[in-house]
């Protein structure tokens, strides 16, 4: 697991038995939390990826307590992910935990782990859902679309997209009622090229303040 460290917040960790497998919150609380906004990884990385890390440092300041999870299939140190039905069940699972800490939860996650949130949002209750990396498409098939499981989470959400994203650039997207923030020339991890002249600390501080701004205006 990458280390997950902040200036001004210590993360602790929660382990939490599921369908699944054993899953892990890493907690990076907010000193008086409105909100807890959890967030899965993908199915090539775990909570070391880049925007995962920004929301963590950023949002606690902004009232916003962050739950950084990782699926069982990482815990036990598996290489792949498994199929979306089984990463639904161990989302299932965790979600009592989330819960617990008390204030409405966002859910939230990067690619796979953004379609979990989708897929699941309106069942477990989720006050809203973050969608980072939103994977709208296989890169190279757009006819394999996944967007009505964005279109159909039945809550308020935020999609971040990079201009860039194989898996689906921001005017690929469909209307529908949700908001979309695009990173300019970031790939599926928000990566920029350097002859873009925008930096990778520049990118995630777009990231972070379209997140914030979006979170601050949840009622």
């Amino acid at each position: 697991m990458g280390a997950v460290k902040t200036d001004d917040v210590t993360p602790r960790t929660e382990t939490v038995e599921t369908g699944t497998g054993t899953a892990r919150i890493t907690w990076l609380d907010a000193p008086a939390p409105r909100l807890v906004l959890a967030l899965g990884h993908g199915a090539g990385g775990g909570i070391e990826a880049r925007d995962l890390k920004a929301l963590g440092a950023a949002l606690p300041a902004h009232g916003v307590s962050v739950a950084l999870v990782e699926q069982p299939w990482r815990v036990a140190g598996k290489k792949l992910a498994p199929a979306p039905k089984t990463l639904d069940t161990g989302w299932r699972g965790l979600w009592p935990a989330l819960a617990a800490a008390g204030p409405p939860v966002v859910a939230g996650g990067r690619s796979a782990g953004a379609r979990v949130a989708c897929r699941t949002a309106a069942e477990l209750g989720a006050r809203a859902v973050l969608a980072l990396s939103f994977p709208l498409h296989p890169p190279g098939r757009p006819e394999k679309t996944r967007a009505d499981e964005l279109l159909g989470c039945g809550v308020d959400a935020l999609v971040v997209q990079g201009g860039n994203d194989p898996f689906g650039k921001p005017a690929e997207f469909p209307p529908g009622d949700y908001r979309i923030t695009e990173v300019p020339y970031g790939d599926h991890g928000f990566s920029v090229p350097k002859k873009s002249g925008l930096t990778e600390e520049r990118a995630m501080e777009i990231l972070t303040a379209s997140v914030a701004g979006w979170l601050a205006d949840l009622k």
